[in-house]
């Protein structure tokens, strides 16, 4: 075998040294490797016969060398501290003259050559081979670190917006010992906990914020939505329970109900001495408000209502604040008066006393353990003939009067129950919002692990943090631009609800049932994505993206069926906010998309269909224009679908339903052209310029990520080509790639206090 010996009687074998240990260190030497550096050895015009001897038999796959040999001949080499040597055979070089001692080695460039031309056929191309012997190699991919364009206290005062002071007296609170995280041994005291939080944010003035400050509030909806959002960044369950109390139950008295239940209740509701319930959904109706078979049938005789649960699946299903603690609830029943069924209205109930001892007639179940917020008492709900006085009736759209006759401003049953839902569309906004600051969390967890992990390296040099590869950017950096891109979304929506005008009802309705349907499916995708890029690590609990996940899963269910929710929007559009939501008329659909449609053959300009110009691909236009004709295209092919299955004989319900995945497309694009109109707005609006620049980056990625997921379709259409597509996947990894050096930054414009994120993971540094 090769010895210090050896080498010492002919330095020039040196030469051999780097070639031959890369070769044993990596793999088993094959049949032609050995067949190349056979030539290689017969090729070397200065070797002796017994030299070449020496080296062949090293060849030898049955005389492999030890693992102190190994450690031995790579001490040699790296004595010489290589360094920016091109390949193996300048390496060996190098070795040689240090060994030398003054003589000089004379090689023939067909020699040298033939080193070269093995190192190839060997697949030792390059200087790859030659990195791992030095030390301190570095790469574009390692030197990437974070380094903010901006000031992360700037980008979190536009994040903030107006209500920069209420979100921080929020955080304030929610930093007190008192709201310490706690691993509950079991559900009661989970539940028990969750109370006390919510009567301390109750003493605080937070729960009654929404309410008119005659009732001991502030009279500011969007304070609420606020709270609800920064709440969310601490236990899930706590928001969830928090907005049951003051947000359902608070808000539905409020809405629903006229000056006297707001004189009898809303104090109580929003310091917490009243706990309470909102009993909508039944086992056998959650989405169809209208099919809800639980009665109010009105007492001539006494002037009273009975509530009654007709049979075991009309009972009121997974009603927080139920199993436990409430002591009234606005319940959802038909109301009947001689016999006549007067629809859905909504009635004030008792189900237990201070003491918790149950309302005579009320039988409640409890729902138990749970995917998530364990910390909310959910239960089932049944009244068996359960008396209640007339005045408890929320009577703002309709009423009993003293004949006993049924009286309504609102004519019209479908516009009166609309009506009375329309003013319940803030929970669809509040849930969202809750969910994006989970996703918030979630990211700033990940984001801040990624960039402090270190994983694998270029040969000569150290571990790389896995932020810096090019795959784990492409899982992050895309939803970072979307959580972005939503919070200015929901901003815009928060603002359209609480200005809304009498007109604009239904399509804030629709815009809050997309808004909520789209934001909350991010945050499940999100919080998933999370979880899997910190590895095991985001599997324990420390690190509270289990927690986030399954308290999260749950929002794309309650307050309306994601994909139920799309199907409403998609209603919305396909018929131009028409004054009632009742059963689509084909016709009138048809003939507003025909003239709709006549627009979107003038956008496959042959040249934008191909252009990769970088400068277009970053335009915001481009963004813009390709996010409006999907949606036109798939309004127009939706309504002219359903007209042709109406027009061969199929009923409306049935051609509705063959078309229904096509109408949650029909929303989606809807919702993604209105999250990118905003974004776009918000960075245009910025007056920092470092801000507005990364911002800007930010957009771009959302519009051409959102484009590259659906490009199978403008694929289809003709309103992309194969280069173009090609080109745009391009830009969204080097999106990412950008995204990566301000990501920290951003999630620290999030401003989420470490206390509330205590996830260990999270602060390695």
């Amino acid at each position: 075998m090769l010895n210090s010996e050896q080498f010492s009687q002919n330095p020039n074998l040196y030469i051999f040294l780097p070639l031959y240990y890369t070769l044993w260190e990596d793999f088993n030497l094959s049949k032609s490797d050995i067949e190349v550096m056979n030539r290689l050895v017969d090729s070397q015009s200065w070797l002796k016969d017994e030299e070449s001897d020496l080296l062949k038999e090293y060849l030898n796959p049955n005389q492999k060398p030890s693992a102190q040999e190994l450690k031995n001949w790579r001490n040699h080499i790296q004595f010489i501290k290589p360094q920016n040597l091109k390949n193996l055979t300048t390496l060996g070089l190098e070795l040689v003259k240090t060994h030398q001692n003054g003589h000089d080695f004379k090689i023939t460039e067909s020699d040298k050559e033939a080193f070269e031309i093995a190192e190839k056929e060997l697949g030792l191309i390059f200087n790859e081979a030659a990195y791992r012997f030095q030390d301190g190699h570095s790469t574009i991919t390692s030197k990437q670190e974070s380094k903010s364009s901006f000031d992360p206290k700037l980008m979190q005062e536009i994040l903030d917006g107006s209500k920069m002071e209420l979100i921080q007296k929020v955080k304030d609170t929610l930093s007190k010992p008192e709201f310490d995280y706690h691993q509950h041994e079991n559900i009661s005291d989970q539940r028990e906990q969750v109370l006390e939080w919510c009567k301390i944010l109750a003493k605080e003035g937070y729960g009654s914020w929404a309410f008119p400050r005659d009732y001991g509030g502030r009279g500011d909806m969007e304070g609420y939505f606020t709270i609800m959002e920064t709440l969310s960044y601490h236990d899930l369950s706590l928001v969830i329970k928090f907005g049951v109390q003051f947000g359902l139950w608070g808000m539905s008295v409020y809405f629903l109900g006229t000056e006297k239940h707001h004189q009898k209740y809303l104090k109580d509701i929003g310091s917490l001495e009243l706990p309470g319930c909102f009993a909508m959904t039944e086992t056998n109706h959650g989405s169809n408000v209208r099919g809800l078979e639980t009665t109010a049938t009105y007492n001539h005789q006494d002037k009273t209502f009975t509530i009654h649960t007709p049979h075991e699946k009309a009972r009121k299903e997974y009603i927080g604040n139920a199993a436990l603690h409430g002591q009234k609830a606005t319940v959802f029943a038909k109301l009947i008066i001689d016999g006549e069924d007067y629809g859905v209205n909504t009635f004030v109930v008792p189900l237990r006393n201070k003491e918790g001892e149950l309302h005579p007639g009320v039988e409640i179940e409890d729902c138990g353990h749970k995917m998530g917020l364990n910390g909310v008492d959910n239960g089932l709900i049944a009244f068996n003939k359960v008396i209640i006085p007339k005045e408890d009736m929320l009577d703002k759209f309709a009423s009993v009067d003293e004949d006993g006759n049924f009286k309504s401003t609102i004519s019209s049953d479908n516009k009166r129950f609309f009506t009375m839902l329309g003013t319940l569309v803030g929970g669809r906004i509040g849930i969202p919002r809750s969910g994006l600051s989970a996703a918030k969390s979630g990211l700033t967890i990940a984001i801040r692990y990624a960039n402090q992990r270190k994983q694998f390296g270029p040969e000569g040099g150290g571990e790389v943090p896995i932020l810096n590869y090019r795959m784990h950017q492409r899982r992050l950096m895309p939803l970072l631009a979307k959580s972005y891109a939503l919070h200015f979304a929901l901003k815009y929506l928060t603002n359209r609800f609480l200005t809304k005008s009498e007109e604009e009802g239904q399509e804030i309705e629709a815009l809050a049932a997309g808004m909520k349907a789209y934001g909350t499916w991010f945050t499940t995708t999100a919080l998933q994505e999370c979880r899997e890029a910190c590895g095991g690590k985001g599997y324990l609990s420390e690190n509270r993206i289990d927690d986030l996940k399954n308290d999260t899963d749950v929002y794309t269910t309650f307050e309306g069926d994601n994909t139920v929710l799309m199907q409403l929007v998609a209603k919305s559009r396909l018929t131009e906010f028409k004054k009632e939501m009742g059963d689509m008329n084909v016709t009138t659909i048809f003939n507003y998309l025909t003239k709709q449609a006549k627009t979107t053959f003038s956008e496959k300009n042959p040249i934008i269909v191909r252009s990769t110009d970088e400068k277009h691909l970053l335009d915001f236009e481009f963004h813009l224009n390709a996010f409006k004709y999907r949606e036109r295209a798939i309004v127009a092919s939706a309504g002219q679908r359903i007209k042709r299955l109406v027009d061969e004989g199929m009923d409306s319900f049935d051609a509705v339903n063959v078309a229904q995945h096509h109408l949650v497309n029909v929303g989606q694009s809807y919702i993604e052209r209105k999250v990118l109109e905003q974004f776009q707005l918000a960075v245009e609006t910025t007056q920092n310029e470092a801000c507005k620049n990364s911002l800007k980056q930010l957009c771009s990625l959302y519009a051409l990520h959102t484009i590259e997921q659906n490009k199978g379709w403008y694929l289809e259409q003709g309103y992309l080509e194969g280069v173009k597509t090609k080109a745009i996947r391009k830009m969204v990894n080097q999106l990412c790639w950008e995204t990566r050096q301000d990501a920290k930054g951003l999630t620290d414009a999030f401003g989420i206090p470490d206390n509330l994120l205590s996830a260990p993971i999270a602060f390695l540094d």
